[in-house]
């Protein structure tokens, strides 16, 4: 498998795979119940991981543009 393949997939197992963990939790962290917070931070670490998928997928690459 390619980086950016194995990239894509990290966000869709721990959004997905790690809720069911997640929602066992009574904490607060930040104010927020852990399962809200869990899934605001994946929604965060999603647009990360993301941007480094495009920045290294030689897809993306111009040549050729002036």
């Amino acid at each position: 498998m390619k980086l950016v393949h194995v990239l894509g997939l990290i966000p869709f197992i721990g959004m997905l795979g790690g809720l069911p963990f997640a929602n066992k939790v009574n904490a607060f962290v930040l104010g927020l119940p852990f399962l809200l917070f869990w899934i605001v931070l994946w929604v965060i670490l999603t647009s990360i991981i993301m941007a480094i998928i495009n920045y290294i997928d030689p897809a993306n690459r111009e040549e050729g543009v002036e």
